[in-house]
């Protein structure tokens, strides 16, 4: 079955009518785009009053499930944690004299740079959208186009924030001491205590820390420890063979404890970002098809931005 235009007419006025319905569908389908920017720009204030700087905060625990190796919470406000009081019982850290732990006390507030990135990446989504309001042509298909095309990148940022890793600020933990007051009494150079955000959740991580020792061999190859039968195994982690430049100074990690904390309030941003980041996307796609823009590619699925 085909179809025609009756009474025929030529082939360029056929193009031009065709134009025309695009422009047409094209500036409704605009239009429709500046109504629900208020609900994208709505979305993304609710994720910023979960980040609010509001007492009392989230208080959370951070403990180790199946050890006595961490034990303790902290509470979070806002973009920093401003109490905490944690009790360590590691292989390679000894507690003070008559005590069974480590303490570690926080005495001022610890700032997590993740989530100062992530207010900093809803603001400047915000101001996406009112350029695309009221500063710039919100009638202008490329324009439009291309403000998308910003918003869809900032949010994927956002989120890739939140998830965490040593490729976003405040994940590599050799990087991101705590200031020399954050702790009472102030922490010993050979601890290092590492919070960040990790999937939407508070990680800790605390490292002990030795200089790296030369090899003490033998002509036998074998070490003269290990002939005594003297050698300890040292705990097992993934950091073990890597040396890291800490405060200034060349280090190993001889003992490694990891605790995650759910965090409600960073759990239900994830959720609104994800799904803004698929609202975005299906506008991406809605003007692009309009537009006769190519969609498919890296990062997408059937034309839908895939997370």
């Amino acid at each position: 079955m085909s179809a025609a235009v009756w009474p025929p007419i030529s082939r360029e006025q056929l193009i031009e009518e065709e134009e025309e319905s695009l422009a047409a569908e094209l500036e409704w389908l605009l239009n429709l785009l500046q109504e629900n920017l208020a609900s994208l720009k709505s979305g993304l204030q609710e994720c910023l009053a979960l980040l609010a700087p509001e007492e009392p905060g989230s208080t959370l625990a951070l403990s180790s499930l199946r050890s006595e190796n961490v034990k303790g919470f902290v509470t979070r406000v806002g973009t920093r944690i401003v109490k905490g009081d944690i009790n360590l019982r590691l292989q390679t850290l000894p507690p003070p004299r008559a005590l069974p732990s480590f303490p570690i006390h926080l005495q001022n507030p610890l700032l997590l740079p993740q989530l100062s990135t992530l207010l900093n990446l809803l603001n400047q989504a915000l101001d996406i959208i009112d350029i695309s309001t009221w500063t710039g042509d919100p009638h202008n298909g490329s324009f439009i186009a291309g403000q998308l095309k910003l918003l869809a990148d900032t949010i994927d940022e956002a989120r890739q924030t939140l998830k965490g890793g040593e490729d976003v600020v405040g994940g590599k933990w050799w990087e991101d001491l705590p200031s020399d007051d954050t702790f009472s009494p102030a922490l010993p150079s050979t601890l290092s205590f590492h919070l960040s955000i990790f999937d939407a959740a508070l990680l800790l991580h605390v490292r002990t820390l030795s200089p790296p020792s030369p090899p003490d061999t033998s002509l036998t190859g074998l070490s003269i420890r290990t002939r005594l039968g003297l050698a300890s195994r040292p705990p097992v982690h993934d950091e073990l063979d890597q040396v890291f430049n800490y405060g200034g100074e060349e280090v190993t990690v001889k003992e490694k404890v990891r605790v995650e904390s759910q965090d409600p309030s960073l759990m239900a941003v994830m959720a609104k970002l994800s799904a803004l980041g698929h609202a975005v996307a299906g506008w991406r796609l809605r003007v692009g098809v309009v537009m006769g823009e190519e969609m498919e590619g890296e990062g997408y699925i059937d034309g839908v931005k895939a997370f």
